[in-house]
């Protein structure tokens, strides 16, 4: 593993490849102005969900303008599904990284690689002068260098075929999506103490099977300090709770202290 470098957006998809320790936050509200903001705190990456948040294919791109207005972290789409079209869409904002959810054989990763990439590698059509271009360059295999390829590992089939998805060729990551795969080993709810060492096993698995391919391992974590924690067992990127639930967290902590009541 290389040493840190500099961070800037540009390298993302290398420092990834080379299993850097870096940090994400997870944009889940449609609000640019707000994005913004996150965007010039020092995070590694910023991770727009397309899949849970409220923000939709119309927002993508307001968000990576949020994002790249800062020039300090690397903007990445969760698309909503592993369908191709949907991933060209994403890339076409100028996201430098995609997160694919519900991948579950080394097939659909293989799919999901190649609409990561330009032919010959892949089956991503050139965007032209849009974003990606702008942002990227116009040279599809440099274009290819600079986008990262995530896909998560959620539910009990792709636990199954871990090692096969993380020898995917081309792959650059995957990524842990703690409240579905504890659902997948039984837990009744994101946290349920009676499927922790479950989860647990689980997530060794994950990281054993990623350090074995060489590729990265990522986590979405509660807070900071449980970011730290993650990082230090092995994976290689944390993603640090949201923006709409540390908003709602912010506003109960303040209603506490100035003497009112939360509602139940």
């Amino acid at each position: 593993m290389s040493g840190p470098r500099a961070q800037e957006p540009a390298s993302f998809a290398q420092r990834l490849r080379d299993r850097e320790r870096l940090v994400g936050y997870w944009i889940a509200l449609n609000d640019p102005a707000a994005t913004e903001r996150i965007a010039g705190l020092g995070y590694d990456y910023l991770g727009v969900d397309g899949q849970h948040g409220v923000m939709h294919q119309p927002g993508w791109q307001a968000a990576m303008l949020a994002v790249d207005a800062r020039g300090r972290s690397a903007g990445i789409i969760r698309v909503p599904s592993p369908d191709p079209v949907a991933i060209g869409v994403a890339l076409d904002t100028g996201a430098r990284g995609v997160v694919v959810p519900m991948v579950e054989t080394p097939e659909q990763a293989r799919t999901v690689v190649r609409a990561c990439r330009h032919h010959p590698a892949g089956t991503r059509s050139l965007a032209g002068p849009v974003r990606a271009g702008l942002r990227l360059g116009d040279v599809p295999a440099e274009i290819d260098d600079q986008v990262a390829c995530i896909v998560m590992i959620e539910t009990a089939a792709a636990l199954e075929n871990l090692d096969a998805i993380c020898a995917t060729e081309g792959l650059d990551a995957v990524y842990v999506g703690p409240a579905d795969l504890s659902a997948a080993l039984g837990a009744r709810w994101f946290g349920d103490p009676a499927a922790a060492d479950a989860l647990e096993a689980a997530l060794v698995r994950v990281t054993d099977a990623a350090g074995r391919a060489g590729i990265a391992c990522g986590i979405h974590v509660l807070d900071g300090e449980s970011a730290a924690k993650r990082l230090a067992e092995g994976f290689t990127f944390a993603t640090v709770s949201s923006d709409i639930t540390h908003l709602q967290q912010a506003a109960a902590r303040h209603l506490t202290a100035a003497g009112g009541h939360l509602a139940a």
